[in-house]
C-alpha cells in the first residue's frame, strides 16, 4: 500500500488554493527570472555541438577540470570525455597538460553515463592487444627492424608485422628506429602473429577529416590548402589533415606552365577553387572521393581586368618569350596574358623564317603592343618596331650626293645589294655597274666585302635606296633597235607596211591627174 494519504477532492482543492494564491502573490520578476533560466538551460542544451559518439572514434577537445587521476575534456558532446592522467605523465611523472589546452583523444569506451578516452592503447600483454583491435584504438609501437615484406614492430611488448605497403611513406633506414601510431588489424595463434597497419590508421582519419569537410565545402567555394607535394601532372594540396586536392597543370596558373615547380614548391599555401568533388574507384576497388582544384580560378580572370593589367596600344613593355610557333612567337606581357609576334615584326634587319633564329622560350624581350582584341583574347606585338624603324630619319642620315660605306650583302641579276646600316640596304643596280670602269671589280666581290659608293636617289617610303660608284656620272642609255617582226607569210611586217604605204601614194598621184585633165577641159569648152 502506498504511505501517501488519499484526502478528498474538496479537501484537496482548498488546499491547493492557498498555494496558487501563494504562487500568484510572487513577484513576477522572480518568475520570470525562473523561466528565463530554464529556457536558457534548455537552449544551452540544445545548442551544444553535437558529435558524432563511436568506439574507435579520434576526437578533439578542451581540458575543463582535472584532479590528481583524472582530466575531464569537453569533446562536444553532452557527456564530458575522461582520461586518465598517466597518459599526460612522462618518464619522470611530471604532468604536461592543464584546464583550457586543447587535446587530441581516441574514444576507448562509450556508455550511457561516460565516455572513456585515451591517447592510445597503454598497458601490455595479450589482454590489451585484444581490446585494442576490439576498440579500434591505435597503440604505439617502435619499428625495430626490416624484414622480408615488411618490418618488425615492438607493440605493447609483442613483436608485431607490419607490411611494407601498410607502413609510412619513407626509406628503410629512415623508418627503423622510429615510433609511430598502428591498428592492430589481426591477431592468430594466441598472439604469437600479429599484424598491425600504420596506412590504416591514415585512411580512417582521412575518412573522417574528409567527411567533416564535404559537410562544410561545395563546389565553387574557395578554400586554404598547403601544398604537399608536386607531380608531373600538377600539384596535390591539403585541405585539412589528410585530405588532398589536385590541381592539374593547366589549373596552376593564367600563365602557361609546363612543370609546377616553376610556381610552386611543398609548403607552400595558396588559395583554391574546388571544381568538382567526385567518387571514383581506385586500384583498390573502392570508390574514393576526389576533389578537383583550381589556383587559377581562385585568382580570377586577368582578361576582365586587362585595362589594369597592359598598358595601351602603342606602348614598349616586356615580356617573357612562353612559346614558339611556325608563324611566330608568343610573349607574355603580363600574368596570364599572351600576345603574338609574327615573324614579319621580329626584325628590320634580316629577313625572319624561323622565330627561334631570334629569340628563345624563357627570353626577356621588348616589345612594341600594335593592337589588342578583347572579345578575341589576342593581342598583336611587335619585335621590331620596340627597337625604333631605321628608316624613320634615313633621308638625313644618308642624303643624296653623300659618300657613304657599307658591306656586300649579295649579288643577284638586279645588281649588287649593299648594307648601309642595320635594318638599311641600298642597291647598286646592274646597269649602272655595266656603265662603269670597274664593271669586273663588283662582280668579284664577296660577301661582307667593304664598298664605297654614293647615294643617288633615296626614297623612304618604298624603302629603297639607289646607289652609284663614287664620282659617277651615268650616262643616258640609247635607245635599243626594235627587231622586226616577220609576217605570218614570212615577210617583214615593217616592210610590208612600207609597200602598202608606198602603194597609196601612187594609186593617189594618179588620181590627182585624172582630176587636173577635167578640170583642164572644162576651162577649154568653156
Amino acid at each position: 500500500m502506498s504511505d501517501e494519504l488519499t484526502m478528498p477532492k474538496d479537501e484537496q482543492q482548498e488546499n491547493t488554493a492557498p498555494v496558487e494564491e501563494a504562487q500568484a502573490a510572487a513577484p513576477a520578476a522572480d518568475a520570470g527570472d525562473e523561466e528565463m533560466s530554464f529556457a536558457d538551460i534548455m537552449a544551452k542544451q540544445d545548442n551544444i555541438a553535437q558529435v558524432r559518439i563511436q568506439k574507435g572514434q579520434k576526437v578533439q577537445g578542451k581540458v575543463v577540470d582535472m584532479n590528481e587521476d583524472t582530466v575531464f575534456v569537453n569533446i562536444g558532446a553532452k557527456l564530458e570525455g575522461v582520461m586518465e592522467m598517466n597518459d599526460f605523465r612522462d618518464a619522470e611523472g611530471n604532468v604536461s597538460v592543464s584546464v583550457g589546452d586543447d587535446v587530441e583523444a581516441w574514444i576507448t569506451q562509450v556508455s550511457s553515463g561516460e565516455i572513456r578516452l585515451a591517447r592510445s592503447m597503454s598497458g601490455a600483454g595479450m589482454q590489451a592487444i585484444e581490446e585494442a583491435r576490439e576498440s579500434g584504438v591505435p597503440v604505439e609501437g617502435k619499428v625495430t627492424e626490416q624484414c622480408k615484406g615488411g618490418y618488425h614492430v615492438d607493440v605493447l611488448g609483442k613483436t608485431a608485422f607490419c607490411p611494407g605497403s601498410q607502413m609510412a611513406h619513407g626509406t628503410p633506414e629512415s623508418l627503423v628506429g622510429q615510433t609511430f601510431q598502428f591498428l592492430i588489424t589481426r591477431v592468430e595463434s594466441r598472439g604469437r602473429n600479429i599484424v598491425v597497419s600504420h596506412r590504416a590508421l591514415l585512411d580512417r582519419q582521412r575518412e573522417q577529416s574528409l567527411q567533416a569537410l564535404l559537410e562544410q565545402v561545395r563546389e565553387g567555394d574557395i578554400v586554404e590548402g598547403k601544398v604537399t607535394r608536386l607531380a608531373s601532372f600538377g600539384a596535390f594540396v591539403e585541405l585539412v589533415p589528410g585530405v588532398e586536392g589536385m590541381v592539374h597543370l593547366s589549373e596552376l596558373s593564367w600563365s602557361r606552365v609546363m612543370k609546377a615547380d616553376e610556381i610552386l614548391k611543398p609548403g607552400d599555401i595558396v588559395q583554391a577553387k574546388i571544381l568538382k568533388i567526385s567518387k571514383e574507384k581506385g586500384r583498390d576497388g573502392n570508390e574514393h572521393t576526389r576533389i578537383s582544384l583550381s589556383i587559377r580560378e581562385a585568382q580570377g580572370n586577368p582578361w576582365d581586368n586587362i585595362e589594369t593589367l597592359v598598358a595601351a596600344p602603342g606602348s614598349v613593355v616586356e615580356g617573357k618569350v612562353m612559346r614558339i610557333a611556325p608563324f611566330g612567337a608568343f610573349v607574355e606581357i603580363a600574368p596570364g596574358i599572351e600576345g603574338l609576334v609574327h615573324l614579319s615584326e621580329m626584325s628590320w634587319t634580316q629577313r625572319v623564317n624561323r622565330a627561334d633564329d631570334i629569340v628563345q622560350p624563357g627570353q626577356k624581350v621588348r616589345v612594341k603592343i600594335k593592337d589588342i582584341n578583347v572579345e578575341s583574347k589576342r593581342v598583336s606585338l611587335s619585335l621590331r618596331d620596340a627597337e625604333g624603324d631605321p628608316w624613320a630619319d634615313v633621308v638625313t642620315r644618308f642624303p643624296v650626293g653623300s659618300v657613304v660605306e657599307g658591306k656586300v650583302e649579295s649579288q643577284s641579276r638586279f645588281g649588287l645589294f649593299v648594307t648601309l646600316a642595320p635594318g638599311i640596304t641600298g642597291l647598286l643596280p646592274e646597269g649602272i655597274m655595266r656603265q662603269s670602269k670597274t664593271e669586273e671589280e663588283y662582280q668579284k666581290l664577296e660577301k661582307d666585302a667593304p664598298i664605297t659608293l654614293e647615294v643617288q636617289r633615296v626614297d623612304p617610303v618604298a624603302r629603297r635606296i639607289t646607289l652609284v660608284p663614287e664620282g659617277m656620272q651615268p650616262q643616258p642609255r640609247e635607245p635599243r633597235e626594235r627587231k622586226e617582226k616577220s609576217s605570218r607569210k614570212g615577210g617583214n611586217a615593217s616592210g610590208d607596211w612600207h609597200k602598202h604605204q608606198k602603194t597609196e601614194q601612187e594609186d593617189n598621184s594618179s588620181f590627182n591627174t585624172l582630176a587636173q585633165s577635167l578640170q583642164q577641159a572644162l576651162q577649154n569648152k568653156q
